[in-house]
């Protein structure tokens, strides 16, 4: 018999907004839920414990922004912050996955499906959460 599945929800940390994605590690799929508006540190926590008690998930994941070296900068720390915030108000394990390129691959997927631009911004958080949680499940399958 196989490891439980677990409910895993994911988050495109940004300082203006925040993706979020939801998947299943014995599906291994994400899916894009939503986009938070982060500029109000109580509001984005607000949303977030919204969608914990939602999706009653077993893990949380946080994108981090690397430069494309793999070097941190200003927002790598941010992300991190979040990631501990995170594991401390809703004790559940945080765990950080690299997101260079996501966010260029969820503008690429809106694209290919006529989405894209500006007009269709705000779809690209939750695909780019979609995108760092499905490298995640990738991942964690091979």
């Amino acid at each position: 018999m196989g490891a439980r599945s677990e409910t895993l929800l994911a988050f495109d940390f940004g300082e203006r907004y925040v993706g979020v994605a939801v998947g299943d590690t014995g599906v291994g799929v994400a899916h894009p839920l939503a986009t938070i508006d982060a500029r109000a540190k109580a509001e984005r926590f607000r949303a977030v414990a919204t969608f914990v008690t939602e999706w009653k998930p077993n893990r949380l994941i946080v994108g981090l922004p690397l430069s494309p070296d793999g070097e941190a900068h200003d927002l790598t720390r941010k992300a991190e912050r979040f990631a501990r915030q995170l594991g401390g108000r809703f004790g559940l394990p945080v765990t950080l996955q690299d997101e260079r390129y996501s966010s260029a691959e969820a503008e690429s997927r809106l694209r290919s499906i006529g989405r894209g631009g500006r007009r269709h911004k705000e779809l690209s958080h939750p695909v780019a959460a979609q995108v760092i949680l499905q490298a995640y499940l990738d991942e964690a399958t091979r």
